[in-house]
């Protein structure tokens, strides 16, 4: 199983109301790509301001594998999203922080 970890450090002012609704159409993906084992996000509460650099958002994917990994990579609805989250994030591309690994 892959995890798909996303770090987000969103513009100030960007209202939880939108972050939700990011994250709900996310969550969607798992209905339109097999293979998606689970979706959640989070609000990072550490109090490590400095060590935080702004991110203060994640969300991730549990992948069943590479292949399933890869196919939402190149999925054009997760790729719309994807612009949609970036426009929101502080640095654009810069604000993303993201991170694969083997469970």
């Amino acid at each position: 199983m892959i995890r798909h970890l996303v770090a987000l450090r969103f513009k100030p002012g960007t209202s939880d109301e939108t972050k939700q609704s990011l994250y709900d159409d996310l969550a969607k993906l798992s209905g339109r790509i097999d293979g998606i084992i689970d979706f959640k996000s989070r609000t990072n509460i550490s109090v490590e301001d400095p060590m935080v650099r702004g991110y203060r958002d994640l969300f991730w994917f549990d992948f069943r594998d590479t292949a399933v990994r890869d196919t939402y990579l190149a999925d054009e609805v997760h790729q719309a999203i994807g612009a949609r989250i970036v426009a929101e994030l502080e640095g654009g591309p810069e604000g993303v922080f993201v991170f694969d690994f083997d469970v």
